[in-house]
């Protein structure tokens, strides 16, 4: 598939190419970038921000000369645009080198400060481990990106995430005959394995907070759980998790048991819905910047950081981000991230309203030209909020697989699902088979996720394209 680069707003086409929004509707080079899910090119603001901090503030942020001080006072004013996003406090954010770092910084984290009080005399802060010599537990979706599930994965196979009970088990066994055998399977299902990767509803499509609450066990420190899936769209109910889990907390604290904490991805949701970390309640967020409009660099929200919810660094230096994330800091980078929140705080309303009406667009047209009964949208579950710009479907035919679809495409550059998937051929979607989208049918799925400045025209532009590109394949079988 032709790789091209869609500028933003008013920035220039590279000369080699011309994507969306360049160009005559009929030019054979023309192209329509839709995998805004994947990354987004950088606003134009966001580039004269960062080209300003590389000519005025070169220096060492931490150095007290002017260039150093001018260095200081963009990343401060960056973190402070990033917590005024998500409606934080600047002293929880710090800055990271992108949502894998972020996220494995959490389970990190959680897996350093379980062991810290293990090894001081089995308790901390009056929580007493349940215990001796256990092993965290976590409890994630069967949905999440590879860098919640390769970690929690790795966890296992290294034994250090929590391993299963024997007494517990045989303590199951010997009341068997009192229990009925779903909960008793149950039961051990959660015992045996280390991480609970609990599944998405069928009916929903979402990680269902009952299921969630099932899974946890007196050793578990961690629920995380993405806020949107990146290739589906659906909005995860985070809100209803972190309450449920405080009020969890509270019968926890006075058992003499740690609290959990919450985690969110908020990579994709970010800049495509308003996102509030009191609304959600969670303790940590994961913020993507490439993911907005931004550069590729992230951060990481901690409520409360290092007071109320625990952070411990992966890598030692020289003390910058308080310690937690040491490494001289990349200025032109966080200036770059700093303005694409503020971008996102002044417009996420508008950025909404725009991608939802081309989105809802893309399905009518892909509806009408295809019909009903051949299109199927993969990510559309009654009553379940998902983001405004993705439209994730699968046209019904043999020969059809999303990316020979995609190879015969002339304008449109998309992808089938995350772009961390793309080795996996022609195999189906783990995600789409998760929420029960059939096999023949996940495999020819195409996720088309719209921008800010994607346009009904190019919606038109596309869905002939795919029209085309169909009709082409079919008349070679």
């Amino acid at each position: 598939m032709e790789a091209a680069v869609a500028p933003g707003r008013g920035a220039p086409a590279p000369a080699a190419s011309k994507p969306s929004g360049c160009g005559k509707h009929n030019s054979p080079e023309r192209k329509v970038y839709m995998d805004y899910n994947a990354t987004t090119p950088l606003e134009p603001e966001v580039i004269q921000a960062m080209t300003e901090a590389m000519w005025e503030a070169w220096g060492n942020p931490s150095s007290p000369y002017s260039a150093g001080r001018k260095a200081k006072d963009i990343i401060n004013a960056a973190r402070e645009s990033l917590a005024k996003m998500i409606a934080g406090k600047p002293q929880d954010i710090i800055f990271t080198s992108g949502g894998t770092e972020s996220n494995n910084l959490v389970i990190h984290s959680v897996v350093k400060h379980f062991h810290a009080n293990q090894t001081s005399k089995g308790h901390t802060g009056g929580h007493h481990s349940p215990v001796k010599g256990a092993k965290p537990h976590f409890i994630t979706s069967s949905v999440e990106h590879d860098s919640i599930r390769l970690p929690l994965e790795h966890l296992v196979e290294e034994q250090v995430a929590d391993q299963p009970l024997f007494f517990l088990l045989l303590l199951s066994l010997l009341n068997v005959k009192m229990m009925k055998m779903k909960t008793f399977m149950m039961i051990c299902f959660h015992l045996i394995n280390k991480v609970t990767f609990v599944p998405v509803s069928k009916v929903s499509g979402q990680a269902a907070v009952d299921d969630i609450l099932a899974a946890v066990r007196p050793t578990t420190r961690l629920v995380t759980i993405m806020l949107a899936n990146n290739e589906t769209g659906i909005v995860m109910p985070v809100p209803e998790i972190s309450q449920r889990v405080k009020a969890l907390n509270q019968e926890r604290v006075a058992a003499g048991l740690p609290p959990i904490l919450v985690h969110t991805d908020a990579a994709q949701a970010l800049g495509k819905q308003r996102v509030d970390v009191e609304d959600l309640g969670v303790d940590f967020l994961t913020i993507v910047g490439h993911k907005f409009y931004g550069p590729r660099i992230g951060a990481l929200y901690v409520r409360g950081l290092g007071e109320f919810t625990p952070l411990y660094p992966m890598l030692f230096g020289g003390g910058q981000e308080r310690n937690f994330r040491p490494g001289t800091e990349n200025t032109p980078m966080i200036a770059g991230l700093g303005k694409a929140a503020e971008l996102v705080t002044q417009n996420c309303e508008a950025y909404e309203a725009h991608m939802r009406d081309v989105r809802d667009y893309l399905e009518e047209r892909l509806e009408a030209e295809f019909g009903q009964k051949r299109i199927h949208l993969n990510s559309q579950f009654p009553g379940t909020q998902r983001l405004p710009n993705t439209c994730n479907f699968s046209i019904r035919g043999p020969r059809l697989q999303g990316r020979v679809v995609l190879a015969q495409c002339r304008v449109l550059i998309a992808s089938v699902g995350a772009a961390c998937h793309s080795d996996h051929g022609d195999q189906p979607s783990p995600v789409l088979l998760s929420y029960g989208v059939p096999f023949d049918v996940a495999r020819n799925a195409l996720r088309l996720s719209v921008g800010r400045s994607t346009t009904r025209a190019e919606v038109d532009l596309v869905v002939q394209d795919l029209k085309q590109a169909v009709a082409q394949l079919e008349d070679q079988a």
